[in-house]
């Protein structure tokens, strides 16, 4: 005869509701891990698939996953001049926020160097990637924009042409892409009065110079649109990835770009290194505290519960000893129950799991390493919340069945 089944018999509704209780809360430590694990997924994400072998950046910056970096579009030509560099592509990204049929949308503008890129890499799930230059995007479907869905930001409208699955940014705000040209155009879009008051500013700015006085025709050129302006710079990009030729040596590769006083060149996994160091650390440290947090108080919880279901045995425990029953009996009957709760509660949060973290706003990755690492962790969680209700059990004496 099992006692510990026996008793749990008995107190059926309490065992039960404590189950279930562990259960949400062993749920809530899961979720912690698969947040932390998703977060970082998340983070890395276009870093992985883009498919770059190293990055060009503005020198002495950690590049556009970690700070504010703008090289010259140009750059793109001189990198392509270096032996061992198969292609190079500009790098264009930034966040925006618009109003789209009543309800906030925020998007994670990213620029395909058009021809080279026009998108193949993206996992698409409906949809074709970009065919033209300017007024095409694909968009993931986490921003829920269809097939034909015509958005306008700044003074374009553009026509969502495929969907991508599973492309977010760090922030977990959903993907669109762009040729490089579309989305530099919607990052620099300003107000048509602002670009008024910036011409009329020029014009004020040239006017007080002398240059301003001896030559007037440049004070309608400083009036009249950017484009028009002497020696306008191109338009600058945030990085520029590099694709080595097959064979090509990464680290010679890397030290002949170095020599360039302008740049920073670092590899995938360095760009890696530095965004996990930088943007995602503090959060990544905070979810692993409150996953510590919880576990701490997991155990806790366990231990008040089994030594409340023994003072509730006291009587019956008494009377076991006093039959003669051996300590290891009554050491049994705590430890199995404590175990019992702690495996229940562990497939209860693995079932809940399955159904809600799906549904979760950000991406949750459960891993099976984690899965086997809160396994053994419920297990400590189990025995040692089982020892507060045995040491109570073995200070009861035989005779306090007879009070």
């Amino acid at each position: 005869m099992n006692l510990a089944a026996k008793d749990i018999r008995h107190n059926f509704g309490r065992f039960a509701l404590t189950t279930v209780g562990i259960g949400l809360l062993l749920m809530i430590v899961m979720g912690m891990g698969g947040i932390y694990r998703g977060l970082i997924r998340e983070a890395t994400l276009l870093v992985d698939k883009i498919g770059a072998d190293l990055w060009v950046v503005q020198g002495s910056t950690r590049g556009p996953f970690a700070e504010v970096s703008r090289v010259s579009a140009n750059l793109e030509d001189r990198a392509r001049a270096v032996p061992g560099v198969a292609g190079a592509r500009r790098f264009v990204s930034h966040t925006i926020q618009r109003e789209h049929r009543g309800r906030p949308l925020r998007i994670v503008v990213q620029g395909l160097s058009w021809p080279e890129d026009r998108g193949g890499w993206i996992p698409l799930v409906a949809g074709r990637p970009l065919q033209q230059a300017h007024f095409e995007m694909i968009a993931d479907r986490s921003l829920n924009l269809p097939l034909g869905e015509r958005l306008q930001l700044g003074k374009d409208v553009y026509e969502v042409v495929g969907l991508a699955s599973g492309m977010v940014g760090s922030g977990g705000d959903g993907l669109c892409f762009f040729s490089v040209s579309d989305a530099e155009a919607i990052q620099f879009d300003v107000p048509g009065e602002a670009v008024r008051l910036e011409r009329q500013s020029r014009r004020a700015r040239a006017a007080a110079r002398d240059i301003g006085q001896v030559q007037p025709l440049l004070l309608e050129r400083a009036a009249g649109p950017a484009s028009d302006l002497p020696a306008l710079a191109p338009p600058q990009v945030s990085a520029v990835m590099v694709a080595l030729q097959p064979g090509a040596d990464p680290a010679q590769v890397a030290a002949t770009l170095a020599t360039w006083p302008d740049i920073t060149v670092y590899s995938t996994p360095q760009q890696v290194d530095l965004l996990l160091a930088g943007m995602v650390d503090k959060a990544r440290r905070q979810l692993g505290l409150f996953r510590v947090l919880l576990i701490i108080i997991s155990t806790i919880i366990m231990a008040l519960i089994i030594y409340t279901l023994t003072l509730d045995k006291i009587h019956d425990i008494a009377m076991l000893k006093l039959m003669g029953a051996r300590n290891g009996v009554i050491v049994g009957l705590i430890l199995q129950q404590a175990l019992l709760i702690g495996a229940l509660g562990y497939g209860l949060a693995y079932w809940l799991g399955t159904f809600a973290f799906p549904r979760f706003p950000r991406l949750v990755v459960i891993e099976t390493t984690d899965l086997v690492s809160l396994a053994a962790i419920v297990l400590g969680i189990s025995v040692l919340s089982s020892l507060l209700g045995i040491w109570k059990a073995m200070r009861v004496e035989p005779n306090k069945v007879l009070s």
